[in-house]
């Protein structure tokens, strides 16, 4: 195989993806990634229409991947409801299963692909050795999309993978009628799930709770029984769903602890950036928006508009001037509504005065992202 490449992209998840696509456009590019496509990804699958003028720009049509298209939000605290909100740039309800085999098809028709576990990346002056466990490679440059938490991020040492995170995240996929264009979010004691269609009819069941609630239950089930069944609407939905997978999908020690979308000289992207909480519903198109802003500065990079230090710089500009806040208003919700006083009384404000709902919401989301 080739081992040297103008840029070399650890993860193959939606950022990692959607950087390969656009810049295999005009350099050579390989992906490593330890799993086969397609597969399923812990993950919300609501994907904000913000990035869909940018996908079709690299040739993906999102919208013709799936009928789920979403417009509308409600909200449920244990027997109350909120229902609803508009939605202010929509979305669609797509499995990572189908987002990213469609991203990926896409992404080879001019990118290298490696399944491999990047292990180690050194910088020197001008190229990368990056170490996989079978092979050592160069790159020009290096982007890092491992997601959430990952072995790299414990061999590069970063902060927020020294401390220990009470997150543990449920998602499974359900047989269950309900309205192709909503999206909901239920709270319970120490979590909170959402509700919505996906491209194949079925309703994905996603949620976050704190160990500390969780390890007082021997299993997901008991879990699931006694404590979210304590909301009216996630009661009812357990009660009727029929379950699609045999075990659902489980991740631990999960991190909202601030990241920095540059590290050394590694450029990181997507959830490996900064990872919003779920309950903002935005972490998807987050993803993708931040590859494109990475794939513009390597770009100018590589073409020798702009030398390294700018576009680490550039990058890390740009990028806590797009999300910080959106990440800033995520930890601040996610602290309301996890606390029963405070999200009693942000029922109270939210019942009798329904505007404000769609002003959060916004300051979640971005705009449209132009090509």
């Amino acid at each position: 195989m080739n081992k040297n490449y103008d840029v070399i992209i650890a993860g193959g998840g939606l950022a990692g993806l959607t950087a390969a696509i656009e810049l295999s456009q005009n350099f050579n590019v390989l992906v490593i990634d330890p799993d086969a496509y397609p597969r399923h990804k812990m993950c919300g699958e609501y994907l904000s229409l913000e990035v869909d003028n940018y996908l079709q720009s690299l040739g993906v049509d999102v919208l013709e991947l799936s009928d789920s298209k979403i417009d509308k939000f409600s909200f449920s605290q244990g027997s109350r409801t909120i229902r609803t909100a508009s939605l202010p740039l929509g979305g669609i309800g797509i499995s990572r299963y189908s987002l990213d085999y469609h991203l990926y098809v896409k992404a080879k028709e001019y990118s290298d692909f490696l399944c491999d576990r990047v292990v180690d990346v050194v910088s020197f002056d001008n190229y990368y050795k990056v170490q996989t466990t079978e092979f050592e490679l160069q790159a020009k440059q290096v982007l890092i999309a491992t997601g959430k938490r990952s072995l790299l991020d414990k061999k590069l040492e970063r902060p927020f993978i020294q401390k220990k995170s009470p997150w543990l995240a449920v998602k499974m996929h359900y047989r269950y009628e309900m309205p192709n264009d909503l999206v909901e979010l239920h709270a319970f004691h120490g979590g909170y799930a959402g509700l919505s269609k996906v491209e194949n009819g079925d309703v994905n069941l996603c949620y976050l709770v704190n160990y500390k609630t969780f390890k007082r239950y021997k299993n997901i089930n008991t879990f699931n029984h006694k404590v979210l069944k304590e909301n009216k609407v996630l009661c009812k939905f357990l009660n009727t769903a029929v379950p699609v997978w045999d075990k659902p999908i489980t991740i631990s020690q999960i991190s909202f602890e601030q990241k920095e979308p540059i590290h050394g000289k590694l450029i990181m992207i997507g959830d490996t950036a900064g990872l919003i909480h779920p309950l903002c519903g935005n972490g998807m198109a987050m993803a993708i928006h931040s590859a494109q802003k990475a794939s513009h500065y390597v770009t100018q990079f590589l073409n020798k508009e702009i030398n390294q230090a700018q576009l680490l710089s550039n990058y890390s500009k740009d990028w806590k001037r797009t999300f910080s806040s959106r990440l800033r208003y995520g930890r601040w919700l996610q602290k309301i509504l996890l606390n029963k006083s405070s999200s009693s009384i942000a029922y109270w404000l939210l019942k009798r005065f329904p505007f404000i709902l769609p002003v959060i919401i916004e300051k979640t989301h971005g705009k449209h992202i132009q090509p």
